[in-house]
């Protein structure tokens, strides 16, 4: 056990990312919880300090406070805020939160001795690849839609405005965990488990699939880099994924065969029909699916993270497969619950 005089600040912190990050930092670090006013708030274990990443008096009011309290050095920053939604549609929220957010941040920074910034970017900046192409660090970049495109203007602003702070850009894969924690992951286990009709319909390749990552595994990574600070180029890019990446059809045939001991077969339809269909369902009520991500059903992202397991030591211990059936055991026994903790409308 260290003795705790090394802060960490941890943005985004009563997040499942940032509150499980905090529980595994609290018993060598002092941590402090950047956040939103009120609920929900930041574990126990972290300081809270409500913050407002579009305000400049509310970011200088949240510096003056870890000066007092902390001093002038921080260990590391772990950048996890930021604007997402599943709307498909502009958002002015992406540049005022994501990306001058973390602008903000580094200009308030520049006062403090910070020995490492992590900034959680995503697998969706790259160009899709094709099944068996593993997409590494220096694989091209190509977002197609709003989040994604924010994460990479805000990897370049990192590059341009860090100064002398070394910085880690954490290209994540699709977060999940037992208890779901995947949008795209919960909402296809919920169509199969309710014996939706659009459960068996795709419009796209069904070999073709998106790597993912435990939420433990993920939180490993962030540690390890964490403690590995002053063995790290002054800017690196790290890709955090598993190992192995399902495809659209296995990822049905798991979570069909563990909810009802058969395979779900699925039907191919056109990517037309697929968007009338979902413009339709949006009409009567807030359906997952959305007419824009139907274009973007065939891309496949397979990720190669040998540069984390290089330089962090880090090996992912979970698996999708092995963790899709312990998943649906998690439904099956509260229903109620499992819909709940993943904000899936009835």
């Amino acid at each position: 056990m260290k003795d705790k005089s090394e802060v960490i600040i941890v943005t985004g912190s009563s997040g499942m990312i940032g509150s499980g990050l905090i529980h595994k930092l609290a018993e060598k670090y002092h941590v402090v919880g950047f956040d939103q006013d009120g609920y929900p708030f930041p574990p126990v274990e972290a300081e809270c300090v409500c913050v407002d990443l579009t305000s400049d008096d509310r970011m200088a009011f949240a510096f003056e406070r870890i000066r007092y309290a902390y001093g002038n050095k921080i260990a590391s920053v772990v950048h996890l805020a930021a604007y997402y939604d599943f709307l498909g549609e502009p958002s002015d929220l992406y540049d005022k939160v994501t990306v001058k957010g973390t602008e903000r941040m580094l200009k308030y920074l520049q006062d403090f001795e910070v020995e490492q910034f992590i900034f959680s970017s995503s697998m969706l900046v790259y160009k899709p690849s094709s099944p068996g192409v593993l997409i590494t660090e220096d694989s091209p970049l190509e977002p197609k839609w709003d989040y994604p495109k924010s994460k990479v203007t805000t990897e370049k602003v990192m590059h341009e405005k860090r100064g002398k702070i070394p910085v880690v850009m954490m290209r994540i894969a699709g977060v999940y965990s037992e208890e779901g924690s995947s949008i795209p992951i919960t909402n296809q286990v919920q169509r199969i488990y309710e014996k939706q009709l659009s459960a068996r319909l795709y419009p796209a390749n069904t070999a073709h699939g998106s790597t993912y990552v435990h939420r433990d595994d993920l939180l490993d990574a962030i540690v390890l880099t964490i403690d590995k600070r002053k063995d790290l180029q002054a800017e690196v890019i790290i890709n955090i994924g598993d190992d192995e990446t399902l495809t659209y059809q296995e990822l049905q045939d798991i979570i069909s065969t563990s909810i009802s001991g058969k395979k779900s077969p699925i039907i191919h339809i056109p990517k037309w029909f697929a968007k009338a269909g979902a413009f339709v369902q949006n009409l009567f009520g807030k359906a997952f699916i959305k007419p824009w991500m139907i274009d973007l059903a065939d891309d496949h992202f397979e990720m190669d993270s040998s540069r984390a397991k290089k330089l962090l030591g880090w090996t992912p211990k979970h698996g999708l497969r092995e963790t899709l059936p312990k998943m649906v055991e998690n439904l099956k026994a509260n229903p109620k619950k499992f819909y709940q903790v993943n904000n899936l409308n009835k």
